[in-house]
């Protein structure tokens, strides 16, 4: 249910219904993440990779064709498609992580490009996995915080606890929790937004121990195998 309108006028903009934010931005970013995972070599990855990457393609697509403008009501259809596409990425990207792990162990990949390289595009998909999970969650999705179903914010960003920060009709988008996940996954440790439940705290825990372990193995391993 919304919010009564009698109490909108003493509310900041990021607490009232709204038009919502568009889809594409989304749907960019995971295009990029699906040819990521698609150009991963055969030993990082799956035997079903290719299967995988198509089935994220084509979920992606779907999500495009039922709201290809802006996301303006919350949908439970798209939502758990939304939650879907992005479970599937998450235990793709997860596989990719173990096998890097064990090729880090085994000392089997030799260079050191080759290493940096893959590393990268593995830790670049687990940023943009939980930027999709912390899209997904906060307040109930992006079509849940378009009509201003949940008042109480996951994440709390700077804007929200002073209005001087940004204008006046100022709300999160896709990109501030991709921002909010990179800066996690940089510096181990939240910067300036900050979890407020315990779900995302514990995501973002979670996203800082995998970043901290993939970065310092695979920047160990490159520092030890260069020429």
């Amino acid at each position: 249910m919304s919010l009564p309108e009698f109490h909108l006028p003493n509310l900041p903009h990021w607490h009232r219904p709204h038009p919502g934010e568009r889809r594409w931005p989304v749907s960019f970013v995971v295009a990029v993440v699906v040819v990521l995972q698609y150009l991963l070599p055969k030993t990082l990855s799956l035997k079903s990779q290719p299967d995988i990457c198509i089935l994220e393609a084509l979920l992606t697509v779907l999500l495009f064709a039922i709201s290809p403008g802006r996301i303006s009501k919350h949908r439970k259809s798209t939502w758990w498609t939304g939650i879907a596409l992005t479970g599937v990425m998450t235990a793709s990207n997860i596989a990719s992580a173990v096998h890097l792990l064990q090729k880090l162990i085994d000392g089997t990949i030799k260079s050191p490009a080759n290493l940096l390289a893959f590393g990268g595009s593995i830790w670049l998909t687990n940023m943009v996995v939980f930027s999709l999970w912390y899209w997904e969650f906060d307040r109930g999705g992006p079509g849940a915080r378009a009509e201003a179903i949940d008042p109480y914010p996951d994440f709390l960003f700077p804007q929200m606890t002073d209005p001087s920060y940004a204008p006046m009709d100022w709300k999160p988008t896709y990109f501030d929790y991709l921002f909010t996940s990179y800066t996690n996954a940089s510096a181990f440790s939240p910067t300036d937004v900050m979890p407020l439940t315990r779900w995302a705290k514990m995501l973002m825990m979670i996203q800082s121990a995998t970043s901290l372990i993939t970065v310092g193995l695979v920047i160990a391993r490159a520092v030890n195998i260069l020429p």
